[in-house]
């Protein structure tokens, strides 16, 4: 495991809501992340597809950490989300990229992906731009 997907998966534990979810940190490199969910029934909406709040933190967490394997601690200041088919399926896969990066800020993008028997469907594609912050 590198080093930085180590630092990764310790600030991933140290998120609450991330605990929550059981969220893991699959993979981080420099430019790129994934992030892992398994669905559970009460990540469902009345539906039976995986709630748009679900899919939307994912994404979200995905961005952030593509940005900060270039830029450091940063935060997402700002992201757009669109939901391309219901998720439906055992497990959510998040994969982020650093589009274009510069000294305070990243531009990345993320598709979020059902995963089932018959394989992984792209449920929704988000765009962010990721600020660093001091601390």
């Amino acid at each position: 495991m590198s080093e930085l997907l180590k630092i990764g998966k310790s600030i991933l534990k140290a998120q609450p809501f991330s605990s929550l979810l059981g969220a893991e940190l699959a993979a981080l490199e420099s430019g790129s992340a994934e992030i892992t969910l398994e669905v559970r029934e009460e990540f469902k909406q009345q539906h039976g597809f995986v709630h748009g709040g679900v899919i939307s933190y994912l994404a979200d967490n995905c961005l952030t950490y593509a940005g900060g394997s270039i830029l450091g601690n940063c935060v997402t200041s700002e992201y757009k989300i669109n939901y391309v088919r219901p998720a439906i399926g055992h497990r959510l896969i998040a994969r982020a990229s650093v589009l274009s990066s510069g000294k305070q800020q990243a531009v990345c993008e993320c598709k979020v992906l059902a995963v089932d028997k018959k394989g992984e469907t792209l449920v929704a594609v988000a765009q962010g731009t990721i600020h660093k912050i001091d601390l």
